[in-house]
């Protein structure tokens, strides 16, 4: 008889005799062994420990399978075998619920966990979104060398929507901010009897930085989010999918035509902001200052035409702030999934980014054109 052995002693009587050392390092050779023997086709089993059966809890526990399977094969099953209880300890076990016991926090870990969670995800949003962005600076290079795949009607009516229909609203901003412009520089320089540089003050401010700036800003809450919310419903509607299954690209048909009307928007709506803030301080200072309005004109044209560069700064950002609104706009348009509530999560999203993104661009354009001493 081998160390550990299953032998089964008598088939008339239907005696399994467990013998020799159930441990730990002897679970190989018992496992193999039990693979080997062949059980007995009776209705009943007596399932017996020999004199030198030792078991410790390894050994219980694959015992405790044998058991197992011992039932689900015989109708009667007896069992006289040594260290019962321990079986009976394993039993327990099982009847009892888990408790799992929660890992110790450690806030630092925690902290820093979430942070380069959060640094992944922004790199992985940030290369995706320079995907899009390139892929859409390629369609509009290509729309513009080939002319007849541009969709005329569709920029035509995007202009009307994010251009014309925003004259008004973005005339009266631009019109009480040069106001207030005016006002607080007039305050401060009438100090120091220097109120004819207030109309320096305000038309440096509005061509060059104001003007633009508060256009793009307006154009990105309203036109901004309203391509994310026009595209974001398309996509719940499964109409993105329809113009792909078609075989078209939806990025052609729904994202450059957008893209191409606020560009060419954009800088007329920020050529109307500068008059309307010129205007505006015009008005002011003639109130305020007693400035004659031709003293005004004059002041501005000599101002003008010793920079031109000041107007023309203004004109110039208006193009690229126009490309990254739509570009954002469309890209968190085009995120939509078909939950409802993804598109008020993504043109609010599509906003922020617009935003943050415009005054980004205006820093560096700063700090371009002041290396440039322009």
């Amino acid at each position: 008889m081998s160390t550990n052995t299953i032998h089964f002693r008598h088939s008339d009587e239907g005696i399994v005799e467990l013998a020799g050392r159930w441990t730990i390092d002897g679970l190989m050779e018992i496992k193999a062994e039990i693979n080997r023997f062949r059980w007995p086709d009776i209705d009943q089993i007596t399932l017996k420990s020999a004199d030198d059966f030792r078991l410790d809890v390894s050994g219980a526990w694959l015992l405790r399978q044998v058991v197992k399977d011992i039932e689900q094969r015989y109708q009667r099953v007896q069992f006289f075998i040594q260290d019962h209880n321990l079986l009976n300890y394993l039993d327990q076990l099982d009847a009892r619920p888990v408790v799992q016991q929660r890992a110790r926090k450690i806030p630092i870990v925690d902290h820093l966990h979430s942070l380069g969670e959060w640094a992944v995800n922004a790199w992985q949003n940030l290369l995706d979104w320079f995907a899009f962005m390139g892929e859409v600076f390629v369609l509009l290079l290509y729309g513009v060398f080939n002319l007849k795949h541009l969709r005329v009607k569709s920029i035509s009516r995007h202009i009307y929507t994010a251009g014309i229909q925003a004259i008004p609203i973005v005339a009266l901003i631009a019109f009480l901010i040069s106001v207030v412009l005016a006002y607080q520089g007039a305050t401060q320089l009438q100090q120091f009897g220097a109120d004819i540089y207030t109309v320096d003050l305000v038309t440096l401010s509005v061509l060059r930085e104001m003007g633009v700036l508060l256009t793009a800003i307006m154009v990105a809450g309203r036109s901004g989010s309203a391509f994310a919310a026009e595209i974001g419903v398309m996509k719940i509607n499964q109409e993105v999918d329809a113009i792909a299954t078609m075989g078209m690209n939806p990025l052609e048909v729904l994202v450059l035509p957008r893209a191409i009307a606020l560009v060419i928007a954009l800088p007329l709506l920020a050529f109307i902001a500068d008059m309307m803030g010129i205007a505006g301080a015009a008005v002011l200072t003639g109130l305020l200052l007693d400035i004659p309005l031709m003293q005004f004109i004059e002041r501005v044209h000599g101002l003008l035409s010793n920079n031109m560069w000041m107007f023309w700064v203004g004109i110039i950002k208006a193009p690229v702030f126009a490309f990254l609104i739509a570009a954002v706009g469309t890209r968190r348009g085009m995120q939509v999934s078909t939950s409802a509530e993804k598109v008020g999560t993504y043109t609010t999203q599509a906003v922020v980014e617009s935003i943050f993104l415009v005054i980004l661009a205006d820093a560096l354009f700063s700090i371009l054109f002041s290396r440039l001493g322009i």
